[in-house]
């Protein structure tokens, strides 16, 4: 299977087009393309559109068609259906009730309604998901006019029992609405039979486009708006109809209804079938089944994975099989999906848990497939596989490092907010021979071993930034060594870190990592003299760096005078674009530039700046430019000033962070610094992320006297080196950043 093509079992997460719903659709993107509430033809034309697809919508779900109001897709449906009827009738109570497994186009509808002087009580579910039939009757009140229970769950598929409940909700006097995102075309879905009053319907879950849903409102609920405008949608929809996907979602909830027997016997047929082929390869224990065994979506199958990384397991088999993972494991913390935590799922299988969910194109050959992928990567990983031999694979252009870690890089560094914490509980340095230690946040310790001598040592490793081994072991060696280069040190020799799935990779890609960093260690004029290595579910490595300086030449990064002009030597967007890369955005030209850039060691960089008077010098790494700023201001007790359009960003980063492609750690960083910011208005969000992306081997931040910034830009260039200047420490004050345009 190539790895443009892997086999889609994310069918839950999406849908893609039927083509007979694209051939209905065909004409009204071309031909008919008139403006339903005009009074001539062509609006005759596209109105006539618009109500057949609402009678189709209203046959799949019997009801009449004057009951369905067309939405932007499930998210707005679900935000009219709780929003409109709870904000219309508070007069008859504040209270609402849903439950803990919600889709968040359901809870922080809820959360919004809390702030709006409503009470939320959120039901727990049982092991399987399910809400009890008691709970809810314990928790209805006289004030209770809405119950929100989704039809069936999108992450463990668990069915709930939606008709007693509906019921318990009218005993009581309150209106019920169910989200069934999930369940048209996979099961009856009949108003009628549920007995609710509200039903939301995604488009793009039933084969339909996106950007298109439907709600369910039972004739006579007095509802209010959610916007304003003219009288469409029977003047509870405000909008100009949008034929072309309206008419898409008519014919996908029809052909929904006429397959609807096919397609459950075709689901579970494949969602089994990948079931028993994992159960019959895999040891007993290792697995376990989340969510109901029977009263599930017949399409749905959520394993967890005992004591394994979901992310990671996804990363490395991505090109091959597309899944969803129910966990995302951090460096200081798991966070799983409140589904997960509300069934009380164990953690150490939770952490695991990974979602398939086959469709109408699911065949045999790809669940087989699929398998085969899964058990492959799985054996290794499990804690009680006997697989300690290495793996085998001659191919080392096939491999993609990246897929075989969650994380990328020094964006997988321990959070800075975590950091603080710990680092705060430990007692300070009592060695007077220590020049730096941690009570500042320099880049290496310095330990003065005579009087005209220091020691400089450091120590960094990190999971692969990019997918050429050869060029991830460059690239992490060029990072260790900054750190020395940043102190005003010259590295002497060096030490291997490794972490290395033997079991996953072969010891030929180790070779290569290996090589890679002896090359830019001799190319930086050191031996690496040994190391240490353990063997690591993940692929990380890194050098431990030993260096010399007079102790009177250390630069370290507290020592940045008031008036001093600061400049960078190496352009910001590592961490967005290698996120990019990972995903397979960005094409191999851009590759290459990254990796030229990263691998660009800092010493010649280092070596101009010992010609001048630098007063403070720092590497930016994992925290980003302003996240390293902050330390040096906050150390030095000076504030700081960063000219925006002065910085240097690489083209491509802008873009994909538009994109919304942005790594975690970025997003730490800025949260992290935001308290010690002022940005310029005109500055934007991207903006933002821009300067506090999480670089790995990013350049050196100098600060020196103002009067000396411009020839040692000068003598940077000269030596190659693309440096800007890009703003200044300013005052004295408490390490405060501003930002301007």
């Amino acid at each position: 299977m190539p790895a443009s093509h892997p086999i889609y079992l994310d069918y839950n997460a999406t849908t893609p087009i039927l083509k007979e719903v694209a051939d209905e659709m065909a004409p009204y993107l071309y031909q008919f393309f008139g403006n339903p509430s005009s009074a001539h033809p062509f609006g005759v034309e596209t109105k006539l559109a618009v109500e057949k697809a609402r009678r189709q919508v209203a046959a799949a779900i019997n009801c009449q068609a004057s009951e369905v109001i067309f939405t932007s897709g499930g998210t707005e449906s679900n935000n009219y259906a709780i929003r409109g009827y709870a904000l219309a009738n508070q007069d008859k109570g504040r209270h609402i009730i849903t439950s803990a497994i919600e889709h968040p186009a359901v809870t922080e509808v809820c959360r919004y309604l809390e702030g709006q002087g409503f009470t939320v009580t959120y039901l727990p579910v049982d092991i399987f998901g399910r809400v009890r039939l008691e709970d809810l009757q314990a928790a209805l009140t006289p004030g209770t006019i809405l119950v929100s229970i989704m039809h069936a769950n999108n992450e463990v598929g668990t069915i709930q029992p939606i008709r007693e409940l509906a019921a318990a909700a009218h005993q009581a006097g309150a209106v019920f609405h169910t989200d069934a995102a999930q369940t048209i075309g996979k099961l009856p879905v009949d108003v009628q039979d549920l007995g609710v009053d509200l039903l939301s319907i995604a488009g793009h879950k039933l084969y339909a486009p996106k950007g298109v849903g439907a709600l369910f409102v039972r004739t006579g609920l007095k509802m209010g708006k959610l916007m304003y405008g003219a009288n469409h949608e029977s003047d509870r929809r405000p909008g100009t109809e949008n034929v072309l996907e309206i008419v898409g979602l008519g014919k996908a909830a029809e052909i929904a209804q006429r397959d609807l027997s096919a397609n459950q016997d075709h689901f579970k047929a494949m969602r089994d079938r990948l079931h028993d082929s994992l159960k019959a390869a895999l040891p007993e224990g290792s697995f376990m089944l989340n969510g109901h065994p029977e009263q599930r979506l017949p399409n749905t199958l959520s394993l967890a994975f005992h004591l394994i990384e979901a992310n990671t397991l996804l990363a490395e088999v991505g090109d091959r099989v597309a899944a969803s993972a129910g966990a995302a494991c951090h460096s200081d913390e798991i966070d799983l999906s409140d589904t997960l935590v509300a069934m009380q799922v164990p953690v150490d299988y939770a952490m695991g848990t990974v979602r398939f969910s086959v469709g109408r194109h699911t065949t045999a050959e790809e669940i087989d497939q699929a398998a085969a992928v899964m058990v492959k990567a799985l054996r290794p990983l499990l804690p009680k596989s006997a697989a300690g031999q290495p793996a085998a694979s001659p191919d080392l252009a096939a491999i993609k490092l990246t897929h075989f870690t969650a994380g990328l890089g020094c964006a997988c560094k321990l959070r800075p907010q975590a950091l603080e914490k710990v680092l705060a509980s430990l007692p300070p340095s009592f060695d007077p021979n220590a020049l730096v230690d941690a009570a500042t946040h320099d880049d290496a310790a310095v330990y003065k071993v005579r009087d005209d001598l220091a020691v400089v040592q450091t120590v960094d490793f990190f999971t692969p930034i990019i997918d050429d081994p050869y060029a991830f072991g460059a690239i992490s060696a060029a990072n260790s060594l900054s750190d020395v280069y940043a102190m005003g040190a010259t590295p002497i020799f060096a030490l291997n870190i490794v972490g290395f799935p033997s079991n996953r990779l072969p010891l030929s890609v180790l070779g290569e990592i290996l090589r890679g960093a002896q090359d830019k260690a001799q190319e930086a004029g050191i031996a690496i003299l040994g190391g240490h290595t353990v063997d690591d579910n993940e692929p990380k490595f890194g050098l431990a760096v030993t260096g010399l300086v007079a102790p009177d030449k250390v630069i370290r990064n507290s020592t940045g005078q008031p008036g001093d002009a600061l400049i960078l030597t190496k352009p910001l967007g590592l961490g967005i674009l290698t996120t990019a890369l990972k995903r397979g955005l960005i094409g191999r030209e851009i590759e290459q530039r990254l990796i030229e850039i990263m691998a660009g060691l800092n010493k010649t960089a280092a070596e101009c700046m010992a010609a001048f008077p630098v007063n403070a010098c720092t590497d930016i790494t994992g925290f980003g430019l302003l996240g390293h700023l902050h330390e040096m201001t906050a150390d030095a007790g000076v504030d700081a000033r960063i000219d925006f359009e002065a910085v240097p960003i690489i083209p491509e980063a802008r873009r994909m962070a538009e994109m919304d492609v942005v790594p975690g750690g970025t997003l730490n960083n800025l949260a992290y610094v935001a308290p010690h910011l002022d940005f310029d208005p005109a500055l934007s969000r991207i903006d933002q992320l821009l300067l506090a992306d999480a670089q790995t081997s990013g350049g050196l931040l100098i600060s020196l006297p103002e009067n000396q910034a411009d020839p040692l830009l000068a003598l940077l260039r000269d030596r190659g080196i693309q440096a800007a200047r890009i703003g200044a420490l300013t005052q004295p004050g408490e390490g405060r950043i501003t930002v301007r345009k």
